[in-house]
């Protein structure tokens, strides 16, 4: 989606049905969400309505009908809804809108504090459609947006990878349906989050002869639960064992694109940090790969085990709550 002002941090809302709100199913078509919403309007606008919440009614009907009647934050918000129900504890999950191809549009005739936190949390950097005027005949076409899902190590390497958007529409029913935009994609080594990838002539064709739009790629990262990624700075969490970390070690610790050696120096405890300079997403001043050590100990499940500890309770002067001072 295009970018037009910064939203709220997405935090903790309550779900809206929009179809609720303007009483209609959710197969409805497009002219059933006009019909319902003209209906809605000449009911609830606040200069002829003579009820005593007409003016938040009317905004909560025109913020469902900016929803419904663009096809493309329709099947978005369809396809987050399923598992929601009005009035609902809600926060979008993460990359929610990741794979919807969408035109510049946003708000149409609608600033962002005239709608609800929910709404803001959703499509609350909506850009404004550019508009023409009626007698341009020949115009290029509008670019066209997605959010895409990547490996980290197509970072690291760069790629080559085929990514399929659902692109949403009407249909000559006037229903909202989505087909598939499959197309080859270039990702480029030292690629960050949040970055865009441009791809020239992919957006929507241009009228009256002129050239197509552009298709812009915005990257993010599939969630891994090995990495943790800040800039071009990596953060992976390594195990070892206590004498790894009391004696020192050479020990193989993962990277996004395979294993490396890192020496443990001794005397090592939990939390510490490890820095591989140069290890993280490669660029002209590249990030560096950091690795925290977690110490796990060994069970005691056997009659060995349970001796060594012992063991050591007995020869080893140790009291960690001592050294605290507690």
């Amino acid at each position: 989606m295009a970018r037009r002002h910064a939203c709220p941090e997405p935090g903790q809302v309550e779900f809206k049905d929009y179809y609720q709100t303007l009483g209609v199913d959710k197969t409805a078509t497009v002219e059933e969400i006009k019909k319902a919403y003209r209906k809605l309007a000449r009911k609830y606008h606040p200069d002829v309505s003579k009820e005593a919440d007409a003016e938040a009614r009317m905004q909560a009907i025109n913020e469902a009908k900016e929803v419904l009647s663009d096809p493309e934050k329709r099947a978005a918000y369809d396809q987050l809804g399923e598992d929601y129900r009005a009035g609902q504890d809600f926060r979008p999950p993460p990359d929610w809108d990741a794979g919807f191809e969408f035109t510049g549009r946003g708000f149409e005739g609608a600033e962002a504090d005239e709608f609800s936190d929910f709404f803001a949390n959703l499509f609350g950097q909506g850009g404004r459609r550019e508009r023409h005027g009626r007698g341009d005949y020949q115009r290029r076409g509008e670019d066209r947006h997605a959010k895409v899902l990547i490996d980290l190590a197509d970072a690291y390497q760069g790629a080559t990878r085929t990514i399929t958007l659902q692109v949403p529409q009407v249909d000559a029913q006037g229903r909202v349906v989505t087909r598939e935009h499959s197309l080859s994609v270039k990702i480029p080594k030292g690629v960050k989050e949040g970055q865009h990838v441009r791809l020239t002539g992919q957006g929507s064709p241009g009228l009256g002869g002129g050239p197509p739009g552009d298709l812009f790629l915005e990257i993010h990262f599939r969630p891994d639960p090995a990495f943790r990624v800040e800039g071009r700075d990596v953060f992976a969490s390594v195990p070892v064992t206590p004498w790894e970390a009391a004696l020192g070690a050479s020990i193989e610790t993962p990277t996004p694109v395979g294993p490396v050696r890192l020496k443990v120096p001794a005397g090592s405890q939990s939390g510490r940090r490890l820095r591989l300079k140069g290890r993280g997403i490669p660029g002209k001043e590249p990030g560096d790969l950091y690795v925290e050590l977690t110490v796990v100990l060994p069970p005691a499940d056997t009659d060995k085990a349970r001796e060594l500890y012992a063991t050591m309770a007995r020869e080893l002067d140790f009291d960690p709550r001592r050294r605290r001072g507690g």
